[in-house]
């Protein structure tokens, strides 16, 4: 399932490009970045079956677990959650949505409390199938990180969910950050964007040079950032110049280009210029 052009799993992904390994749980499914396959025991065995198939495949001490329909998960609220699981005494840290539930597939944990608690609860129900996550969290002592505008705990459970996830990408304010983002997961590129520098240079390249020039101008910035490893602002910036240097030359009078007459020889009187011009005239 997509929004946005890119898969629910691939926008959860692209939340945490940092981490050392990527283990998906579920069935195969292609993903852009390379990830770490494993299968719940047994199939379809329920969230804590799925989180320890997870912790199996993994050695690192702490550990994000992210349910794969989230598509607003942010590196912003990802780092917040690392924060939170490295204060003192945590075993980890969850996000809270708007409504004040604690969202426990939004999360980071400590690998070894949390891999103690999984065996508690094996050892009291001989079986983690089936079970739900209240009969983990319970036995950890847990952050809450706040989630005011319910965006990073959005989740995609029905078709009216996508529909409503497709539509919000859409949205005036967020549309194009969101179109930006995708494109540069497509081309497998991470580069800084300043949106309003390149969107103030294609207007100006448009409105002062030719429309056509704004999209080719913007593809040049990018080629050069590229190759000289230069900042994309700072290249806006000089070509931005440029336009408007451009711009101004078609807006100048013809008059202004014509050159400048000469300056009267020092010491002349205008009587003085006047009848040496009119000596130098050639006779009617």
């Amino acid at each position: 399932m997509s929004v946005g052009g890119r898969s629910l799993l691939d926008r959860v992904l692209d939340a945490c490009p940092d981490a050392a390994t990527a283990v998906v749980v579920g069935p195969r499914r292609p993903t852009v970045r390379p990830v770490v396959q494993a299968r719940e025991d047994p199939p379809g065995g329920g969230p804590l079956a799925a989180l320890d198939a997870g912790l199996r495949r993994t050695t690192a001490p702490v550990v994000l677990v992210l349910s794969a329909d989230l598509p607003f998960l942010t590196g912003a609220t990802v780092r917040a959650l690392l924060a939170a699981a490295a204060a003192a005494g945590a075993d980890g840290a969850l996000l809270r949505d708007a409504e004040g539930r604690d969202q426990p597939l939004v999360a980071a944990y400590r690998s070894v409390p949390l891999r103690r608690a999984l065996d508690a609860v094996r050892a009291e129900n001989g079986e983690l199938a089936g079970l739900p996550l209240r009969a983990l969290l319970g036995r950890l002592s847990l952050r809450r990180v706040s989630d005011p505008t319910a965006s990073a705990s959005f989740d995609c459970d029905t078709w009216e969910d996508i529909e409503a996830a497709r539509a919000r990408i859409r949205e005036h304010g967020t549309v194009l950050d969101e179109w930006i983002t995708a494109a540069k997961a497509e081309l497998g590129i991470d580069v800084d964007v300043d949106t309003a520098a390149l969107l103030d240079l294609a207007r100006d390249a448009a409105h002062g040079v030719a429309r056509p020039a704004a999209p080719l101008t913007t593809f040049l910035i990018g080629y050069a950032a590229a190759q000289q490893g230069r900042d994309v602002s700072v290249l806006a910036e000089k070509v931005a110049a440029l336009a408007n240097r451009w711009a101004a030359e078609s807006a100048e009078p013809a008059e202004s280009a014509k050159p400048a007459e000469p300056a009267e020889p020092a010491g002349a009187t205008p009587e003085a210029a006047s009848e040496a011009e009119s000596k130098a005239r050639p006779a009617e």
